[in-house]
């Protein structure tokens, strides 16, 4: 039985992940479960389901372990064994394997589990932007282990997305305006926006959760020779000139600049990738290449991911996640006013 004070603390979570294999190299929390978003209330927050990931060095190892510990939490997939379950993990959807609707602690829980080296690969090359993109936004660390490798990729995760958002918004700018663009970019071509999330889901995320974005992002903004940054205003302006889009191409996740590049040149070409991203950075509408380049990344991804949830939580769990998911995106539309 799970004690109401202890809900989304420290110790809380220390017990949540207590429960689970200890072999994990990055261990986190996220959602609507984790931080308030603008239009819930606290008792509405405490009934949200909680989200984690958990990175792990060895999935078939873990996997191992936590069908002998939590055998209960996987669909039908749990007789193919651990092998089969790390297989259609890392070569299926994103490189994540869900597991969801899981009762712990009086909470409902969903864990993502995902190699560290897939990890690291999609937070440095955006090949999926799947977990990147949950990773640009606040999170809870739970665990970090110490991996150099990791702690680089997060801190250059972060940075990819500041460069990518300059690059679509106008040369002056408001932190607000910042942090909107860069929550959303891992929504940008999600076919879970059209149907079956909160269409204010990007909003609500960042209005009530102002310092923690400011926390995450400050010492890159101040770092930055790309932008003039006015913490005390609120307010930013950035290098629009072609010299400076170019700098801010140049310095995009390899996957990204491949797929401006797919967008901008023909066929046949098979021109430089430099000289095609020097092309981009004096056209009028490079934001919109860039922008239109991340959803073709995010739309592949969220649509292998969800067809790949069908077979890790089962149909029935699939059909109640996705039930909870509508009902949430009626209750947004209906609080708008007409």
């Amino acid at each position: 039985m799970s004690v109401p004070a202890l809900q989304n603390t420290a110790v809380f979570f220390r017990r949540i992940l207590s429960q689970f294999p200890q072999d994990i190299s990055l261990a986190f929390a996220y959602g609507s479960g984790v931080f308030k978003q603008q239009g819930t209330t606290q008792g509405q927050m405490g009934k949200n389901m909680l989200d984690f990931v958990f990175a792990v060095d060895d999935p078939v190892t873990w996997h191992t372990m936590n069908l002998m510990q939590n055998r209960k939490h996987y669909s039908f997939l749990k007789f193919l064994g651990p092998k089969q379950i790390s297989t259609i993990q890392n070569e299926h959807g994103a490189g994540v394997y869900y597991n969801t609707l899981v009762p712990i602690d009086g909470r409902l829980i969903k864990y993502g589990v995902i190699s560290t080296e897939t990890l690291i690969d999609d937070l440095r090359h955006w090949k999926t932007m799947y977990i990147a993109g949950r990773l640009h936004k606040p999170v809870r660390i739970l665990l970090q282990g110490d991996n150099g490798k990791l702690q680089a990729a997060l801190v250059g995760n972060l940075k990819s997305a500041v460069t990518a958002s300059f690059l679509m918004l106008p040369e002056s700018f408001s932190e607000e305006d910042l942090f909107l663009q860069i929550a959303g970019l891992s929504y940008c071509g999600d076919f879970r926006m059209i149907i079956g999330e909160d269409k204010s889901k990007v909003s609500n995320i960042v209005k009530d959760n102002m310092p923690q974005f400011r926390a995450l992002y400050t010492n890159i903004l101040q770092e930055c020779p790309q932008v003039v940054y006015k913490p005390q205003q609120g307010r930013l302006e950035v290098d629009k000139s072609p010299e400076g889009q170019f700098v801010q191409l140049m310095a995009l996740p390899l996957t990204l600049q491949q797929q401006i590049t797919r967008l901008v040149d023909p066929p046949g070409k098979n021109r430089d990738v430099e000289e095609i991203l020097l092309q981009v950075a004096q056209d009028p509408d490079c934001g919109a290449v860039v922008q239109q380049a991340i959803a073709s990344i995010v739309k592949i991804s969220s649509l292998t991911q969800s067809a790949k949830g069908i077979g890790t939580a089962g149909i029935l769990k699939t059909t109640s996640y996705s039930v909870k998911k509508l009902k949430k995106m009626w209750k947004s539309w209906r609080r708008k006013p007409s």
